[in-house]
């Protein structure tokens, strides 16, 4: 595969980026600066750039195709500007839950960033037992206002179409749509699966017509219900974190959908990371803490947004109608129920799809990571199935059970 493309694009290396930020001016042409490629994802080119005088920041490149793949996989690079612009605008009404943007390039795909390094990533902290007491409270806020700002009912419906011309994003939605909803449920070559999961997945997974059916609607609110515009991607791995600070990252597979899908995506991977605890409790430490805290997020992260939505909704719709009696709760209660289907599709996917999670894959004890994925695959049916998780309680009771 070619270096550059004929629009002038080319990958970035350490030294490059080094060079590409001293012509932006963030560093001056003499100056020594220390850089390193700190990106794990599959879609991007990430790099840390340090000045002698300590001052850092991100360079993030879009890739043309996904690496996890390679070059078969080709994939826009109009995605680096949707992340910036999103950034951008959720940067107006939760500044301090996202990153701020520097600068934007987009003959070069990249964005220039703050520097989040004095924050953990949220998944890897929680895999070690680490306690985040905001974080729920954190993203339930980021979703109420991110999703009904730009929503319908938060903004005028005509800027909102005028809006959702500039995140058409059909390649990443398209990753979405099948790694999210259709593969994991089909016996498909991208699929992973350890051997002993095999029988369960085929008979209870694969087999099930009920579970299908569901997937297949929840997969339905996902291709059609343009409510707000989605981060896409709402993973505790898209989050930094530390006891009193969250910020929210990659918002590249952003798109016009359902406020659910952000929601559940986030609950899903809290849900993960409550399952996998078993795997790594150790005689010094049981998990117990951890657990405990991390249902206290779940519990939050719904509460908070329900709670920020049904003042938004009061205080600053747009919508003529919103004040009838009996509407703002009855979307409310549709939006906790498309959370808890998606959520459910969450644990399965990252459980036996294409793009699985270091929650299950770091457990070194091979009977425990068994009984962690079997756990995640329950669960997640159950989620999906259940027609009587109505509260973040029974979504709680639901994981632990």
């Amino acid at each position: 595969m070619s270096t550059a493309t004929e629009h002038g694009y080319t990958p970035l290396t350490i030294d490059t980026a080094i060079q590409y930020a001293k012509g932006q001016s963030y560093f001056t042409q003499n100056e020594e600066v220390y850089g390193e490629e700190i990106g794990d994802g599959n879609l991007n080119l990430v790099f840390r750039l340090t000045g002698q005088d300590g001052q850092r920041l991100i360079i993030k490149q879009a890739l043309p195709y996904a690496k996890v793949i390679g070059d078969s996989w080709p994939l826009t690079l109009d995605r680096a500007r949707i992340e910036s612009e999103v950034l951008t605008i959720y940067g107006t009404y939760v500044p301090e839950l996202v990153p701020k943007v520097l600068h934007t390039d987009s003959v070069q795909a990249l964005t220039v960033m703050e520097d989040l390094s004095h924050l953990q990533i949220a998944r890897k902290a929680l895999k070690k037992g680490d306690h985040f007491p905001v974080l729920g409270e954190a993203i339930g806020r980021y979703t109420a206002h991110t999703l009904f700002f730009t929503s319908d009912f938060g903004m005028n419906q005509q800027d909102k179409k005028q809006l959702q011309k500039r995140f058409c994003n059909p390649d990443l939605c398209k990753i979405t749509e099948e790694l999210f909803f259709t593969d994991p449920f089909y016996d498909v070559e991208s699929n992973s699966i350890d051997e002993g999961l095999q029988a369960y997945v085929k008979e209870h997974i694969w087999n099930d017509q009920t579970l299908l059916f569901a997937v297949a609607k929840a997969k339905y609110q996902f291709l059609t219900k343009a409510e707000a515009l989605l981060h896409g991607d709402l993973h505790t791995g898209s989050i930094f974190a530390d006891e009193t600070q969250t910020k929210v990252i990659d918002p590249e597979f952003a798109f016009f959908g359902p406020v659910g899908f952000d929601i559940g995506s986030f609950l899903g991977n809290l849900a993960i990371a409550h399952i996998s605890q078993a795997g790594y409790a150790t005689a010094d430490d049981d998990r117990q803490t951890a657990k405990q805290s991390l249902q206290q997020q779940m519990m939050s992260v719904w509460k908070t947004f329900e709670d920020e939505y049904a003042t938004l909704w009061q205080n600053h719709n747009v919508e003529p109608h919103a004040s009838i009696p009996g509407w703002s709760e009855k979307h409310i209660e549709a939006i906790w129920k498309d959370a808890v289907r998606f959520a459910g599709c969450e644990l399965i996917r990252r459980t036996i799809g294409l793009a699985l999670v270091e929650d299950f894959e770091s457990i070194a004890d091979k009977d425990r990571k068994l009984a962690a994925k079997t756990a995640a695959l329950r669960v997640g049916k159950h989620l999906l199935l259940s027609t009587n998780i109505h509260t973040s309680e029974a979504f709680v009771k639901a994981v632990v059970s």
